[in-house]
């Protein structure tokens, strides 16, 4: 008799325990329904993905030829401002030049004035006058 209540007690815990592993076998069922459908939509995903990849990078590639196609219409155009600028300098540097020449001719007069009197002798007219109002 207590073996039968043994046995009776051991299918009883079996029952049980197979009704805990049923119950968490049904809810991983239900995580890997989940899943399934997770993993059924990647693929349509993935390819929406790399077609709007294809497209950026198609219009990055248009984009980057419509620059190289602009910056060759504009290159002439920082030559030929290149080539002001070289002209502008060239004649400032002439102009520069120029002045001092003008400035040397200048101090050259002033010193030639100088040696020859003409600074005295207007010291002597300023003198003259002054003496002259001086008197009066």
């Amino acid at each position: 008799m207590l073996l039968e209540i043994g046995v009776l007690l051991i299918g009883i815990a079996f029952f049980i325990v197979a009704i805990f592993v049923s119950y968490a076998l049904n809810n991983l069922a239900g995580v890997l329904r989940g899943v399934e459908k997770t993993v059924e939509q990647v693929p349509e995903q993935m390819n929406a993905m790399v077609t709007e990849t294809t497209g950026l990078i198609k219009e990055s590639n248009y984009t980057l030829e419509d620059i190289n196609d602009k910056m060759k219409q504009l290159s002439p155009l920082f030559y030929v401002v290149g080539d002001v600028g070289n002209v502008t300098r060239k004649f400032s540097a002439s102009l520069v030049k120029v002045t001092e020449s003008v400035n040397e001719k200048s101090e050259n007069t002033t010193d030639e004035m100088q040696s020859k009197g003409l600074s005295s002798s207007f010291g002597k007219v300023y003198s003259w006058i002054k003496n002259r109002k001086q008197q009066k």
